[in-house]
């Protein structure tokens, strides 16, 4: 959806299997963290800031082979950014949820602007998380979780890029 370097990145994870290398246990505390990723991130910059590249609804045609994660729907909320620490590119995004989970508070997950997700996701507890799904491209890793806020679900794609504290 976006011409952006980084977010174009996260159409070639490749999700892991059991036979597939694993993280080593820095790397893993990191990809299975419940809590919110934002905040985990501050704790290692001054300044946290997002980078949009494309958000708006799509058909189910345009969202990839990712909607069969999620319940079938028309159209779906499509978010892509990219998330900086200190303006270092530390983890491109992407967010998809069906337009009809889109009311109630899920409504604000359109106009969220420059905020991160997580500080939406996680301003009232920790949301539920149905898993974590590892993946990697190239020597960068990733994962993806659908989580419930409010029983709602939403499928979150984390890729961490290469100055992102994970590796450091």
């Amino acid at each position: 959806m976006t011409d952006d370097p980084y977010i174009s990145l996260l159409a070639s994870i490749q999700w892991l299997t059991a036979e597939s290398p694993q993280p080593n246990p820095t790397e893993r505390d990191w990809l299975m963290e419940c809590g919110s990723m934002t905040r985990r991130l501050e704790r290692h910059c001054r300044r946290i800031s997002v980078r949009r590249g494309w958000e708006g609804l799509v058909t189910a045609d345009e969202s990839g082979d990712e909607l069969a994660l999620l319940p079938a729907s028309e159209r779906y909320w499509l978010r892509e950014v990219v998330l900086y620490g200190d303006d270092a590119p530390w983890l491109a995004g992407r967010m998809v949820i069906p337009e009809s989970m889109l009311n109630g508070p899920e409504y604000a997950l359109t106009t969220l602007g420059d905020m991160p997700l997580g500080r939406w996701l996680f301003r009232d507890g920790i949301p539920a998380r149905d898993y974590i799904q590892l993946g990697r491209t190239g020597s960068l890793w990733a994962r993806r979780s659908c989580l419930r806020p409010n029983g709602k679900p939403l499928l979150l794609t984390e890729l961490f890029l290469p100055d992102a504290p994970l590796y450091g």
